[in-house]
């Protein structure tokens, strides 16, 4: 049988998820993408199973199923997926989002109506934060671009997006997690998956040292310690559920299903 095509998350926070899968080269590859990358190669069939942005379970084909039990989840301050702001949250006029999201763009278009009261002019540009807020009043930026952002050296206003979605619903947030065709998915698969989950989590101070490297290892192993979680239970899926509902309701998505898992 020819291995598994995995994409996964060139961040930080993806780096417990597939901790170990180099030596399971038997079974699987793997390659590292930005996360709006990785949901375009699965749709377009290079990738088996990817490590998709949670809203592009919703937009891929009808025969998708979530790998069961794993995720990147937030339950209150995310810390690396957040606008950076130059004026305070109620003057906000534009918003610049990056272009490496897509379930963080959704969140902001949802937070805007439901919890901020904005109705912002959206623009996506690149993640180059002095260009975002040098066009826009508040900048989008994700992953390891805004958790190393130093935001008062720059004066701006960090507004983390994970703390006002658990804020407004009292629900955790599901950022990312594996989805591919059921056909491709099998249960050695998802094991071998769930025990490098494990044992990630279980490395993430070593994780975090070797990543970051020695300035940034404590800031990345408070993040990976106090930030993310990576069990998707069903508070989690309670809060999956309803970004999807509130995405619908905002345009963000045409139609919505039930999540399916294997």
């Amino acid at each position: 049988m020819q291995p598994i095509r995995l994409g996964a998350v060139d961040y930080l926070n993806a780096r417990p998820l597939v901790y170990g899968l180099e030596l399971a080269s038997d079974l699987f590859t793997l390659r590292f993408d930005v996360p709006s990358k990785c949901a375009s190669l699965l749709h377009e069939g290079a990738i088996d199973i990817g490590m998709i942005p949670s809203i592009e379970y919703l937009r891929g084909t009808s025969s998708y199923v979530i790998v069961d039990g794993m995720g990147i989840i937030s339950d209150g301050p995310v810390a690396s997926v957040a606008l950076f702001s130059t004026k305070p949250l109620d003057r906000i006029q534009s918003i610049a989002l990056d272009t490496s999201s897509r379930t963080s763009t959704g969140l902001v278009r949802v937070l805007c109506r439901e919890s901020f009261g904005l109705e912002p002019e959206f623009v996506t540009m690149l993640p180059s934060i002095e260009e975002m807020v040098t066009r826009c009043d508040a900048a989008l930026l994700i992953g390891d671009p805004a958790l190393y952002l130093d935001h008062v050296r720059l004066g701006l206003t960090k507004i983390d997006l994970g703390e006002h979605w658990t804020e407004m619903t009292g629900l955790p947030f599901v950022w990312a997690f594996w989805a591919g065709r059921a056909s491709v998915i099998s249960a050695e698969a998802r094991d071998v998956l769930i025990r490098a989950r494990d044992a990630g989590v279980a490395a993430s101070d070593a994780i975090a040292d070797a990543y970051c490297g020695p300035e940034r290892a404590a800031l990345g192993r408070s993040y990976l310690r106090d930030n993310i979680q990576y069990t998707l239970d069903e508070r989690a899926a309670a809060g999956l559920r309803r970004y999807y509902e509130l995405a619908e309701r905002h345009g963000v998505v045409d139609a919505i299903h039930a999540p399916a898992f294997f």
